[in-house]
């Protein structure tokens, strides 16, 4: 490569792989997933445009992202895009990164509700940050009326507009829990905050550093939020309804003994495709 010009597209990935070489948290899937977001690339397209020489520009900009995820920041905080469920959402570090496990809990919900794909359910997403789990349930469920409720303004706001640039609405509430939420709901699914702050030890430094605390901890040994949803859900959750959550690796026993305290409740619990414990369904019996 002449040092008087810039590298073409090819280069420019071979001179971030031996930058990245020596950081564990890091591959080459990072440095694709930058590369196919900040020039609107599928993978195919990428290879075709491998011998493209980069502006002066696109490369003092990338070399600058790949600076970025070296010191630790999340590749899709730095284009400000994660993929999930098929879909390309925004995101902000107001926002948790969507994670590909989630995708698992869309699957059985959709799944253990297919009967009722063409009703107008009322559905409640607590906690829905970047609306990830709201706008897959309604892009999937059309004739579903879906609510998404957070504690953060700034998350209301990243869900607010994922939901128009997919094209679906979503009722947005400022809330904790239920706090301020009157209605009663056929469906309430959260993954919300559950990690104790006795495991930060275990935790990846990378979100440690960059995804927001307020989506990531509770109190009470990581169940609080687990505590308000089970004190409210007799409520505001319809008879016959179902709540599903997302759960802490060594959650299940804890959530399923306090889900089991609701009145008419069935609990049953799910693992993920790697044998952890991810998911608890409550059904509200009539």
């Amino acid at each position: 490569m002449n040092n008087l010009e810039e590298p073409t597209l090819f280069e420019a990935r071979k001179w971030a792989s031996f930058r990245i070489q020596s950081i564990k948290q890091l591959d080459m899937y990072d440095i694709d997933f930058l590369i196919q977001k900040r020039f609107g690339f599928s993978t195919a397209e990428m290879l075709v445009h491998y011998h493209d020489r980069l502006t002066a520009k696109d490369w003092r900009r990338f070399q600058n992202d790949v600076n970025r995820l070296i010191h630790g920041e999340p590749v899709q905080y730095i284009v400000q895009q994660a993929d999930f469920y098929g879909m390309t959402l925004k995101v902000t570090p107001a926002v948790l990164i969507p994670r590909v496990e989630t995708e698992e809990l869309i699957d059985w919900i959709l799944k253990e509700t297919e009967s009722n794909r063409m009703q107008p359910l009322k559905v409640l997403d607590i906690g829905t940050g970047s609306g990830a789990i709201a706008i897959a349930l309604k892009k999937n469920r059309p004739a579903w009326q879906l609510t998404a409720s957070d504690i953060s303004e700034a998350a209301l706001a990243v869900a607010s507009q994922n939901a128009r640039n997919q094209g679906v609405h979503l009722n947005l509430i400022l809330s904790d829990v239920f706090e301020t939420i009157k209605d009663r709901f056929d469906l309430i699914i959260s993954n919300p905050p559950y990690i104790s702050s006795s495991e930060t030890a275990y935790m990846d430094e990378s979100v440690l550093n960059n995804e927001p605390k307020l989506a990531l901890f509770a109190a009470d040994n990581g169940l609080a939020v687990y505590k308000k949803i089970a004190a409210g859900i007799d409520i505001h959750l319809k008879p016959g309804g179902r709540l599903f959550v997302e759960i802490g690796f060594h959650q299940e026993m804890a959530v399923s003994r306090l889900f089991s305290t609701v009145p008419k409740a069935v609990v049953t619990t799910r693992h993920d495709v790697s044998g952890h414990q991810r998911m608890i369904e409550l059904r509200k019996e009539n």
